[in-house]
């Protein structure tokens, strides 16, 4: 990895310092929206899943499940809009002091469940107890550049930087949850700490509190009588339970039946259209923050050579794709990892790999590799996806078409995280759900240390461009360099984005007050949202 550069203007740094304390200072104090006048009952929101939880640490947790459930129990520091700009939850105000100093100032009289106060020390510990352990989340990759966290008061937290780094602050605030330090602390390592709920249940300061779990069924967490960060302090619904489902169909099956009142995953396009003809359900639209991509695995020696990637990516079919798989509900981001809803950083002069069987076979041979069907392949993603099950076979014809063999395997979703993080895997199929910040989202993907970096590329000219992006506080200085890494990528399939999508959800119509936010992960299941759905008496 090449050194990072420090900031070449001092003035200019503390002016963006300044710009991002006094924009943060003007933003209100909590989320206002959704839930209305809408009064508390005791009514119960079911949710439908996909997938067991694996993980009850936020710090670890890795599947949908764990990212809805504990989401519900952790805070965060900062919400998202479906452009990727940052807004308030539980920090009130962020910014800079300086390049190298941040901060954030939280929100005063929260509470644990057991009573405890969460201060600015909770939110001190869970952030350096992550620099020091080192789990295997997300978290951990964005804070290469974090040094530590220090409690000024009990409002107040400021970040040490050990470079200069203009997306720490928001990036961190976003991805991160805050845990309650007299739970985490006496249990050593939060990369080892189950956190099951075992010695006394679980401590939380979401607007719900898990309470039981029957694996492989269901899990039910009840409400909590002081939530701020929702109109009126207090979620509405008594409880909400997360019914486990084997697959999507079965889900909306159980919807329209009245088994349960949302969907937490999103909806397979051919789906649509359908459920929103159906009476007594509701379809919302998601904003799409992430995209769908194939990564092919550096690691093996074929696919370390461009040309052989080159092939691959020229053997797809990606409008087919988009019109039959994702019918129409889906853009091209010409082959970029940067989206076209990030105005500020896409580029339209990178265009999209064209899909043409013969460039593809002329790569190959120009290689000194047959196109017979001799050079296999083994693509790996989740069951429980059905998009991109769906167009895992289209990319296996096309590329036959091509003399290239891919061989599918399909796996069961924790199995395929699984596979995915060690590396067993030729191609890899699947999606990011939030890719919001081109810099972050490239150091975490493409620099050698980064913990999605399922390529495993080591380019010192990428990395020597992502480094300089990550230092450089203003957008338009940023601009050039995100877009020249953007082009390497694409030149060198390094990633192969295939398109980015607005998604949509479901849920019963007698069900209302939904806040939604942009990507799977949040959708209508992000807590303001849980907490400020209502049921209404008269359907």
């Amino acid at each position: 990895m090449t050194s990072r550069p420090r900031l070449t203007a001092a003035k200019a740094v503390a002016a963006a310092a300044v710009s991002i304390a006094t924009f943060a200072a003007c933003a209100p104090s909590a989320p206002t929206e959704g839930g209305g006048g809408a009064a508390v009952t005791d009514a119960t929101l079911t949710i439908a899943t996909t997938t067991d939880v694996v993980n009850y640490n936020p710090f670890v947790g890795n599947s949908r499940s764990d990212y809805w459930i504990t989401n519900l129990m952790y805070p965060h520091l900062l919400s998202i809009g479906a452009d990727g700009e940052k807004a308030p939850e539980l920090a009130e105000k962020w910014g800079y002091v300086d390049d190298t100093t941040g901060f954030y100032e939280i929100r005063s009289g929260m509470k644990w469940s057991d009573g405890k106060p969460l201060t600015a020390k909770d939110v001190a510990f869970s952030l350096n107890a992550v620099k020091r352990d080192k789990p295997a989340g997300t978290l951990t990759g964005q804070l290469t550049n974090f040094k530590s966290a220090t409690a000024v008061s009990d409002t107040r937290v400021e970040i040490t930087l050990s470079a200069p780094d203009s997306t720490l602050i928001p990036e961190i605030g976003f991805w991160g949850n805050v845990v309650p330090q007299h739970v985490f602390e006496p249990a050593g390592s939060v990369a080892t700490f189950a956190n099951d709920g075992k010695n006394g249940g679980w401590v939380s300061a979401g607007p719900y509190v898990l309470t039981e779990v029957q694996r492989g069924q269901s899990y039910t967490m009840e409400r909590v009588d002081n939530y701020p960060l929702v109109e009126g302090g207090k979620p509405k619904a008594a409880k909400v339970v997360y019914r486990v489902y084997p697959d999507v169909n079965t889900e909306i099956l159980g919807l329209k039946n009245g088994d349960v009142d949302v969907i937490a995953n999103t909806l397979p396009p051919s789906q649509v259209k359908g459920l929103q003809n159906t009476p007594g359900i509701t379809v919302e639209e998601v904003p799409g923050l992430g995209y769908a991509h194939m990564t092919y695995n550096m690691t093996k020696p074929d696919l370390a050579k461009k040309e052989v990637r080159q092939a691959l990516a020229h053997a797809v079919d990606y409008e087919a794709i988009r019109k039959v798989v994702l019918q129409g509900q889906a853009v091209s981001t010409g082959s970029s990892p940067i989206m076209p809803v990030l105005k500020d950083f896409h580029d339209d002069a990178i265009k999209e790999y064209e899909f043409d069987v013969e460039k593809s076979k002329q790569l190959l041979t120009d290689a000194g590799y047959p196109t017979d069907g001799s050079l296999k392949f083994r693509l790996i993603y989740s069951l429980q996806d059905p998009v991109t099950t769906q167009w895992a076979a289209l990319v296996k014809d096309s590329a036959a078409k091509a003399g290239i063999t891919i061989e599918l395997q399909g796996l069961e979703r924790n199995t395929y995280l699984a596979k995915t993080d060690a590396g067993d895997f030729d191609i890899y199929a699947g999606n990011f759900a939030i890719m919001d910040d081109p810099a972050t989202n490239m150091a975490l993907t493409y620099l050698p240390d980064g913990v999605i970096n399922y390529t495993h590329v080591d380019d010192p000219r990428l990395s020597s461009l992502i480094e300089q992006a990550r230092v450089t506080f203003e957008r338009e200085e940023q601009r050039p360099l995100l877009q020249q890494a953007a082009k390497i990528v694409r030149d060198n399939v390094y990633d192969n984005v295939m398109y980015t999508q607005n998604l949509y959800v479901a849920h019963r119509s007698d069900w209302s007050g939904f806040v939604v936010k942009p990507s799977e992960l949040l959708s209508i299941v992000n807590p303001i949202s849980v907490a400020s759905a209502t049921k209404s008496e008269s359907q």
